[in-house]
């Protein structure tokens, strides 16, 4: 990625999908050297939703099944400290959490979590913005995100002794993991695309709200290295499916935390009934 930002054209083509100014583009591919990996990452409009769909042929592909949960504050302290906490299940396969820290400065990050497996540290891109970030991840066993939602005071039983300490540095006082809010599930459809001309999985997430709205996110993972090329073959894939990347994009994190703290009560979870927002 460095000797691409010389202006070649494998960079002009990236900058197409990056949509960043000069100065941005630098400290993008300068931050991108200090990572593991580089997500790129488009939010298709709602209204080109179904025309993605068709296009992408999604019906005929099988997807990966998926119930997504939040943990914050009820007035999302956590998320205005920069701290995503998720958990959850997936058919077919083990439950997960995650406990996540956006934005991160990589020179700042604990040695220690450096060194765990369990411990990613990533560039997410998308057209007009990007962040760094860095998840440590648990696997779970595959209903304990089921029996932690129904049981109460439970939610502690989901995270790794490594998470809770992370996550304890930035509850609000005296704040335990069992006191926070569950907002969710979303209903997830995650599946794996080999579009025409692209070397890598192209992921397509479909994620159903409670009130039936939905939100549409491709997705594909690169190496430092490689995240310049990957960026420009996306664009190109965007484009050739007719998909405008001069939208206003979001995060699935956002919309969610956006559409539970903002909904009526009956649309928030909560291991203790509803919670009234804040």
């Amino acid at each position: 990625m460095a000797a691409a930002a010389g202006g070649s054209s494998v960079m002009r083509a990236a900058q197409k999908f990056w949509q960043l100014p000069d100065d941005d583009l630098a400290a993008l591919v300068k931050l991108a050297r200090q990572v593991d990996r580089v997500e790129l990452k488009f939010v298709v409009p709602a209204s080109a939703h179904r025309r993605a769909a068709e296009m992408f042929e999604l019906a005929a592909t099988r997807a990966r099944r998926q119930r997504v949960y939040y943990l914050d504050t009820p007035d999302r302290l956590l998320h205005r400290r920069g701290v995503v906490v998720r958990v959850r299940s997936t058919s077919g396969r083990p439950d997960d959490s995650v406990v996540k820290l956006r934005p991160v400065v990589p020179a700042n990050v604990a040695p220690r979590l450096r060194r765990s497996k369990q411990f990613v540290m990533e560039v997410d891109a998308m057209p007009g913005a990007y962040v760094c970030s860095a998840a440590l991840r648990a696997s779970l066993g595959p209903d304990d995100v089921r029996r932690a939602m129904a049981r109460r005071g439970s939610l502690h039983n989901l995270f790794s002794p490594k998470q809770a300490r992370l996550l304890a540095a930035h509850l609000p006082g005296a704040g335990h993991i069992d006191d926070l809010a569950v907002l969710g599930p979303i209903e997830a459809a995650r599946h794996r695309l080999r579009p025409e001309g692209f070397d890598r999985v192209l992921q397509a997430e479909r994620w159903t709200f409670p009130d039936g709205s939905r939100l549409l996110e491709l997705s594909t993972r690169a190496t430092p290295q490689a995240a310049a090329h990957t960026a420009a073959r996306m664009f190109a894939v965007l484009r050739r499916h007719g998909l405008d990347l001069a939208g206003p994009q979001q995060t699935k994190t956002r919309a969610t935390l956006d559409f539970f703290t903002a909904a009526p009560v009956a649309h928030r979870a909560g291991r203790n009934g509803p919670r009234p927002t804040r």
